[in-house]
């Protein structure tokens, strides 16, 4: 996948052909009360980033929105004003072949569609539709925990990448809710939601592990709401992803934040990244960003622009 290219003339056509529409009118899954099949993970074998002759460099990242609750306004802002701040802030900053795949995330314990996939994509058309595809399920369990587990098993098990495979280059790998997630995936939820034959409990710690082989993992705590700085999801998170943990004061930012944690580990310095965003946003990710920062283990730039190698964190 991901062999188109992004447009912002075309994001702004389907940015106003949307004004005055509801939620249910942009993401047409809700009104059907059901996920789509082409979003379900059950039995598929791998998601792929390629490389092509328009991306000969392309880099996986990988957004997964928790689509329960007050959080489907998330899915909503990508698709209404900012994808393409996610877009143009990865190309301008080092990135020019971002192949992007949005899915979703629920409660494998309490949601009839805990995990929702889409394809990595580049182009502005292909980028909408799994966006758009998104089934904003709108429950939860209610236990202050989701299934964010659920994209890092689909990530290291379930998506071939040329980043990585040809270049050793890890992909991005981004989480983003307001609660912590559960520490066990049970054997029988995988095999009903995965579709495997057999299946042991996995624990948050090994998928962590194994998608962090391949991606620098993020999660991103949507600060506001019922969990606004609550000590035990916050501490959750700081246990297990230390300083991968973003803890994000404004959803407005998200898009922003995303894109610039990437370029952060790719060598491009913070107050560069700020510049370019207007006060309130280049505030809220600054905040959201000052303890990442100091964390992260970058490569230099190569000469050229060109920003390669193999990252650590």
């Amino acid at each position: 996948m991901g062999y188109s290219t992004w447009s912002d003339d075309a994001f702004d056509y389907l940015k106003d052909s949307r004004a005055g529409a509801s939620a249910d009118d942009i993401f047409a899954n809700n009104r059907a009360g059901r996920a789509s099949n082409k979003m379900l993970p059950y039995g598929v074998k791998f998601r792929e980033s390629r490389d092509s002759d328009i991306h000969p460099e392309s880099l996986a990242i990988g957004v997964f929105l928790d689509e329960t609750g007050s959080m489907g306004r998330i899915p909503e802002i990508l698709v209404r004003e900012k994808l393409g701040a996610l877009m143009n802030t990865l190309i301008d900053h080092g990135v020019p072949h971002p192949q992007i795949l949005f899915g979703g995330i629920g409660d494998h314990h309490s949601d009839q569609f805990p995990l929702q996939v889409g394809q990595f994509e580049s182009g502005t058309a292909e980028l909408d539709q799994w966006l758009t595809e998104i089934f904003l399920e709108g429950n939860g369990g209610g236990q202050n925990r989701e299934s964010y587990t659920l994209a890092w098993l689909f990530a290291a098990r379930h998506t071939s990448c040329d980043c990585f495979e040809k270049r050793g280059q890890k992909g991005f790998l981004f989480t983003i809710g307001d609660e912590a997630a559960w520490d066990v995936l049970q054997g029988k939820a995988l095999q009903a939601i995965m579709g495997y034959p057999e299946a042991q409990d996995l624990s948050d710690k090994q998928l962590l592990e194994e998608a962090q082989r391949s991606y620098h993992v993020f999660h991103i705590h949507v600060n506001e709401g019922s969990y606004r700085d609550d000590k035990n999801v916050l501490g959750y998170w700081k246990k297990i992803l230390g300083e991968r943990l973003i803890v994000l004061n404004d959803y407005n930012a998200i898009a922003e934040t995303i894109a610039s944690a990437v370029a952060l580990v790719h060598g491009v310095e913070l107050q560069d990244i700020l510049n370019c965003f207007d006060k309130g946003i280049a505030s809220s990710v600054e905040n959201a960003l000052v303890h990442v920062k100091q964390g992260l283990t970058t490569t230099p730039k190569k000469s050229g622009g060109f920003l390669g190698g193999i990252f650590k964190l």
